[in-house]
């Protein structure tokens, strides 16, 4: 029997979906997600849309709590498109993203392999070291921060969220009462009217140096010069303020022309002892802390030896590679961004002229240059793949795999497409040795897999 809209059912929550959702299952074995539960909830649900073998359902009553969920503690919770897992207890949390990774391994990879426990966060709140809050109006007219709601562009007001250091949430609000005071409107992208449509900040984990970047319609703030005064004298530990043009109707936040304000137009930090400079564009993991120990778990699984080659595929700011120069005797990274390529030239000559001696970076398409480099005969013995959440294309892996490696070690913010890239791997001679979650995002579906392969000789 189909279900139906508006149906109540009387369910037990048995697990995790990837997306965060509890998953229950009807009496006639029908799979339903249902946001904001925890396995072992009884709870009634109500049915909100049937697609056939599956189907959506809302939380109407909880009946017996699920010993894994905890109070939450943000009024926002729910309504944001953030935390989507702050009702549940931590160490459930790491479990069901162990799960996970398990099963996108299993059934999309094909593979029958342990995977690890989940490393932890070393914080679990006030981690991110980036912050991109939309800038609307709240319930009364004033200018106000917050995140949009799951699927929608509405904003829901959010003056403390719990992933963001309290420093940040109190320069945004400090922000927004100085738009208040001098009329400065926030973009409506209903009417296409208003100046400010996002505040970006940026704090180093290590440095404490912020970046605080308006996103505005137009290149003129007004009062800037009083705004830089009265921020930085609130605020000392602001390095640089900036100004970003996006006049498109468009969800990119970004414009391509940055204007500096204040400072330097970058802030300074570290990474598992690699220095770092940021910029509004500089792509760079969001927790710092766990970031450096997600880079130790792929340094581990690299097994560098003194002499041996390191070639880096979408390597960013280089930050992976050149944790981990001490350990080889050469590192190649590839990139197509340049500025992220320039910054990790600047990286590798930060610190000092032996490693900026043994690094090269190259600016284009990992692909491409895999191939290239493979036609070229080149033999790394480690070679290192950060993919973006697509993963690799076939000829990406496929130079890879004629390279002939000793060793691949795969970091994806996306364990599906881990997975079937880990399948390619094992069908064309790399065995999968060890699978290791690791959460980057506490409180969030999201979950980092760092996974290692070894060669087959035949």
């Amino acid at each position: 029997m189909s279900l139906h809209k508006n149906q109540l059912l009387t369910l037990q929550i048995q697990r995790l979906s990837s997306d965060g959702s509890g998953v229950a299952h009807s009496p006639e074995g029908e799979a339903v997600f249902v946001p904001g539960t925890a396995p072992g909830d009884e709870a009634q649900i109500r049915i909100v849309k049937d697609c056939g073998r599956y189907a959506y359902g809302i939380l109407d009553q909880l009946l017996t709590a699920s010993p894994d969920r905890i109070p939450v503690d943000c009024p926002a919770a729910g309504r944001c498109g953030g935390c989507s897992l702050r009702h549940l207890d931590y160490a459930a949390e790491l479990r069901a993203k162990q799960e996970n990774v398990e099963d996108a391994f299993r059934r999309i990879g094909g593979l029958d392999l342990s995977v690890l426990p989940t490393l932890p966060s070393p914080e679990v709140d006030r981690y991110r070291n980036k912050v991109q809050f939309p800038v609307g109006r709240d319930a009364d007219g004033a200018p106000c921060i917050g995140f949009y709601a799951g699927r929608t562009h509405r904003i829901i007001p959010c003056p403390d969220c719990k992933l963001q250091p309290a420093v940040l949430n109190e320069i945004a609000q400090a922000l927004c009462r100085f738009f208040a005071a001098h009329d400065i409107a926030p973009y409506d992208e209903q009417t296409g009217q208003g100046l400010v449509r996002h505040l970006f900040l940026r704090r180093g984990a290590h440095s404490g140096q912020i970046m605080v970047c308006l996103v505005c319609t137009r290149p003129q703030l007004p009062h800037n010069e009083q705004l830089v005064a009265e921020l930085c004298a609130q605020f000392p530990a602001i390095a640089t303020i900036l100004l970003n043009v996006n006049s498109k109707n468009t969800n990119v936040i970004l414009g391509s022309k940055t204007l500096t304000l204040y400072g330097p137009g970058t802030i300074e930090d570290t990474l598992c002892g690699v220095p770092v400079r940021l910029g509004p564009l500089s792509f760079y993991q969001v927790n710092t802390l766990a970031a450096e120990q997600l880079y130790r778990t792929a340094a581990q699984m690299a097994q560098l030896a003194p002499g041996q080659l390191l070639l880096d595929l979408y390597c960013g700011m280089g930050t992976i590679g050149l944790s981990m120069a001490e350990q080889c005797g050469s590192l190649i990274g590839v990139e197509i961004i340049p500025e992220a390529v320039d910054s990790a030239k600047a990286n590798a000559a930060q610190m000092g002229p032996e490693v900026a001696a043994k690094s090269r970076f190259l600016c284009a398409d990992a692909g491409q240059a895999a191939t290239q480099l493979a036609a070229e005969g080149l033999h790394p013995d480690v070679v290192m793949l950060d993919p973006p959440r697509k993963g690799c294309d076939e000829a990406t892996l496929s130079a890879v795999v004629q390279m002939s490696p000793q060793r691949v070690v795969y970091v994806s913010c996306n364990p599906a497409t881990a997975a079937r890239d880990a399948a390619w791997l094992q069908q064309h001679g790399y065995y999968a040795q060890t699978v290791q979650p690791v959460d980057l995002f506490p409180r969030t579906k999201h979950v980092e897999v760092c996974s290692s392969y070894i060669r087959v000789d035949k």
